[in-house]
């Protein structure tokens, strides 16, 4: 943040060397001029002083150093420290977008300075690899025809940047790129970087902290911002460059790539505790797809009418063509636009009925009618007669950079742009159940069945052709809202498409009841039928969710007994014998720690596959992860190469929430290279699992350790976090747990019910609340004491965990997991947050619990992996890691002084929203630092 020479920067900019710290350092200068222009030269120079003294104790820890340093912080005058708090934070917000611009600025250099060299990750690596191993065109067909991959927003509470913000980051990048422009004049630059004083001075005076929590409709508008500026474009984009590659390596073939990578949502769907999310807010969710489906496909039929000049004077166009012209001229009437009038001009002619037609599908009025497109199929079908003319007078040019593209973006995002997926917990249909089927007489307490007279119950119910409700009853709100919830997928299906809801989830699955219940429900509304012929029609596929350790022991028994049920089969036979199953990381982190839920997890995915096998049943499963490291979060193609290669052949689906979002998916280049990273990661595994690799003879050994070590770190776990007494008292008071449910960044409540019990209380906060206090405990916690305890004094253990650290891709994954956290975690830092413990028994006895746990799994991972420090073996992430602790430092520290004064203000039963504000800037600050935080 210190000024220097700012015009030699801007004129070093086209130097590709260490391009990123000249661009961190680039902005940094222009925040330090911001910084004076707003507070004055005596703002810049405090917190330059903190910055500096915070660099010196990361280079050489010094007690007296540290003490001056924590006077400076707490000596702060309060407008000093809200601008000190707000300098850090924003300087994180320009590192990330500096970072960003980078690795767009990596990928371009590579493709310009390879040459024909191939680079490692993409789509071409993937391609050329098949080729090289030999595989026919038809294999690889069949192939591509099995990956499938789905990527689905949440809302989940963990981005803590307001939308507005997002659009500054944007433009800041978008003028960093200009700046790569080699042909720029002097006062070109200048002009630039003008401009991005102009936006850094806007995020300066634009308020960070919402003002209210946002509702379910404003969640779902952030999640299309997505969509709107980079999606929509970007994910063609993958499908044309597979294409290409197909064409190079197997040029004899004609290739069009099949559908295998989608988005979904959870956004306006998801009512699993939250008590918003109504039957009338999933349908106006659903418009609001569709409103902007629709408004896309405008704006390129747009483009088209200005482009597709070609004249009737000059060239000749097809019958079907012209047929087409005359049908829509006799049943379309031209309300919305003006229709082209120059005759010779037929494919303007042709785009101006389309474009009436696209603007008639918003109105239901008209459902059925010529004068709408009633399906993407009719829209697609117009598409294809110009597409199939323009090639017939040889303008093949303008019909693939144009009209693939359109037919492409129509097949991939239809009328409902993103499926949307239903979630709901499993004791609400139980609930709604319950009542029901008292009114019916059928039962006076359902709930109080055994699971197997529940089974008996529910599958006689499936077989039944009567309804079991009554629209001359009346019935609870929880239960109205449980039927209205079914009756709007029926009537969206009918109205957006079948693809636009699919999938019901259910949170906390712990029986076949639970599946049984929603597919009862289902048959209600017309959902799931069964024919007078014994034939089952269902368009909804009921999802369980396996999220805690039980859960997943119980998973594979559960998929069995409804596997058995004629009927279930027969629901699941009618959605093509593939079935979802979706697998909580969160959750199952939460309740047995990182090392137990990965290796749970791959048991599960493993027992299910097998059930399913024996029936027939192909699965696709459905990760949640999030993005932090206690909730599974890695990157894109790591996640998909994690899973066993036999596991992925029903297709994929993964959650994307929180900041994963805006760092994956707000620029279009890093949106096109993680999409292109996933594509490369489907292909490899979709060959692995066709052409598996030979086991190592010592797999089933060290799949042997792994459940040890794995049962050692829960019980290691589970005896701090649910049998030791302090503990949630350390929590709550160590941690800004409550204080972190005061940012307005999510429409759902923190916990699932109103309670203060540590079950009750969601895996978000719970991560998200260790991350700011800088342990990190969740993504760690437990694993030294299971290497530990299996190594014991035997030196060949230690040389066993090092072969599988190097040969099982499970314990590499693992241990470099294990490595990333320990690596952001900061005991020293850590210590000041538990300094706000009230009883220093309580205080001392778990803190050295965890400072004890923490240096002996350091330890040990440095043994096992052979390196002399934490991420030896990733330097790039290390540095940046080393890089940003020195200004993530002041805002920890800021943030315990800032709970401390907040809480002793609170005892005495009053508030300060100053104070509570700040704890908020630097909430939002950390967040920025660390990254990998929701």
């Amino acid at each position: 943040m210190s000024e220097q020479d700012s015009a030699a920067t801007t004129a070093n900019r086209s130097q590709p060397s260490n391009s990123l710290r000249r661009d961190v350092r680039f902005l940094g200068n222009i925040l330090g001029e911001v910084l004076e222009h707003q507070g004055g030269k005596q703002l810049l120079d405090t917190v330059e002083h903190i910055r500096e003294t915070s660099k010196s104790l990361r280079a050489e820890f010094n007690s007296e150093l540290f003490e001056q340093f924590k006077s400076t912080v707490s000596s702060l005058s309060s407008e000093q420290r809200h601008n000190v708090i707000r300098a850090f934070a924003i300087y994180f917000q320009l590192v990330n977008t500096a970072e960003q611009i980078h690795r767009i600025r990596r990928k371009r250099e590579y493709e310009r300075s390879s040459g024909e060299k191939v680079q490692s990750g993409s789509i071409e690596s993937a391609v050329k690899e098949l080729k090289e191993r030999g595989i026919a065109p038809e294999i690889v067909q069949e192939l591509l025809e099995g990956i499938s991959l789905e990527l689905v927003m949440t809302a989940h509470p963990t981005e803590a940047t307001r939308r507005v913000v997002l659009n500054i980051h944007k433009r800041i990048g978008d003028l960093m790129m200009e700046l790569d422009n080699p042909s720029l004049t002097h006062r070109e630059r200048e002009k630039l970087r003008e401009k991005l004083v102009n936006e850094v001075l806007i995020l300066w005076q634009t308020d960070e902290i919402r003002n209210r929590k946002p509702t379910v409709i404003d969640e779902v508008r952030n999640g299309l911002y997505y969509f709107d500026e980079t999606l929509f474009e970007a994910l063609p984009d993958v499908y044309e460059e597979l294409e290409r590659c197909l064409t190079k390596y197997y040029p004899e073939h004609r290739w069009h790539a099949p559908t295998y990578l989608r988005f979904g949502s959870w956004i306006g769907g998801d009512r699993d505790g939250n008590p918003s999310v109504k039957a009338t807010i999933t349908w106006q969710t659903l418009r609001l797809h569709r409103g902007l489906a629709l408004r896309k496909y405008e704006e390129k039929l747009k483009d088209l009418m200005r482009m597709l000049s070609f004249s009737t004077t000059i060239v000749d166009i097809t019958d079907e063509l012209k047929e087409s012209i005359r049908k829509d001229s006799e049943q379309v009437e031209i309300k919305n636009i003006e229709l082209w009038r120059n005759t010779q001009e037929p494919y303007r002619i042709k785009l101006g009925y389309m474009l009436e037609k696209l603007a008639n599908a918003r109105d239901e009025s008209l459902k059925g009618s010529p004068m709408r497109y009633n399906s993407p199929q009719e829209l697609l079908d117009d598409l294809f007669i110009i597409d199939r003319s323009l090639r017939s007078h040889f303008a093949n040019y303008v019909a693939d950079s144009s009209v693939s593209k359109l037919i492409r973006q129509v097949e991939l995002f239809g009328f409902f742009l993103a499926k949307l997926d239903v979630r709901q917990h499993s004791k609400e249909h139980e609930n709604a159940m319950t009542e029901i089927l008292a009114k019916m007489n059928i039962t006076s307490d359902y709930s109080a069945l055994s699971e197997d007279e529940k089974i008996s119950l529910l599958e006689s119910l499936l077989n039944d052709p009567r309804p079991l409700t009554s629209s001359h009853l009346d019935y609870s709100e929880s239960t109205r809202e449980c039927l209205d919830v079914f009756q709007t997928i029926y009537k969206a299906q009918k109205e957006f498409g079948e693809g636009c809801i699919g999938s019901y989830l259910i949170s906390m699955t712990q029986g076949a009841s639970d599946m049984l219940e929603v597919m009862v429900f289902a048959k209600e509304v017309g959902l799931f039928r069964k024919e007078k012929d014994g034939m089952v029609t269902c368009t909804i596929q009921s999802v369980p969710l396996f999220e805690t350790i039980d859960d997943l022991h119980a998973a594979s028994a559960i998929m069995e007994r409804l596997f058995k049920l004629p009927i279930y089969r027969q629901a699941v036979e009618a959605r093509g014998n593939l079935h979802e199953i979706m697998l909580g990381y969160s959750d199952s982190n939460k309740d047995g720690g990182v090392v137990p839920a990965n290796w749970e997890l791959r048991v599960a995915m493993n027992d299910i596959t097998s059930a399913a096998g024996e029936h027939g049943v192909k699965l696709k499963f459905f990760h949640g992860r999030g993005g932090a490291l206690g909730r599974g979060g890695m990157s894109l193609n790591r996640s998909i190469l994690a899973q066993p290669p036999h596991t992925v052949g029903g297709g994929i689906k993964i959650t994307e929430q929180g900041e994963v979002l805006s760092s994956r998916y707000s620029m279009q280049g890093i949106a096109y290279r993680s999409l292109e990273q996933a594509t490369w990661a489907l292909i490899t595994a979709a060959r692995l699992a066709k052409y598996p690799e030979e086991e190592p003879e010592a797999l089933q050994e060290w799949e042997n350790i792994s459940r040890t070590i794995s049962e050692t770190a829960l019980t290691k776990y589970q005896d701090l976090i649910f049998r030791d007494a302090d503990f949630m008292t350390f929590f709550k008071e160590s941690t800004p747990l409550s204080e972190v449910g005061e940012l307005n960044i999510g429409s759902r409540p923190s916990k699932r019910k109103n309670s203060d019990r540590f079950e009750d209380l969601r895996a978000i906060p719970w991560v998200f609340a260790w991350t700011q206090s800088r342990y990190l405990l969740p993504a760690w916690y437990a694993a030294g004491t299971a290497f530990r305890s299996y190594i014991g004094e035997d030196p060949a253990k230690l040389e066993t965990l090092k072969t599988m650290f190097k040969e099982f891709p499970f314990f590499r994954t693992l241990i470099d997991n294990l490595q990333m956290a320990l690596a952001k975690a900061d005991l020293l830092i850590a210590r000041e947050y538990a300094n706000m413990v009230s009883d220093p028994a309580i205080r001392d006895r778990i803190f050295g619990l965890i400072e004890d746990e923490f240096k002996l799994t350091s330890e040990l991972i440095l043994k096992i992996t052979g390196q002399e420090d934490i991420l030896d073996n990733v330097p790039v992430i290390q540095e940046s890691i080393r890089l940003r602790n020195p200004y993530v430092d002041p805002l920890s520290y800021l943030q315990v002084q800032l709970l401390s004064d907040l809480r002793a203000v609170r005892e005495k039963e009053e508030d300060d929203t100053e104070l509570l504000r700040e704890v908020l800037l630097t909430i939002n600050g950390i967040a920025a630092g660390l990254r990998n935080t929701g």
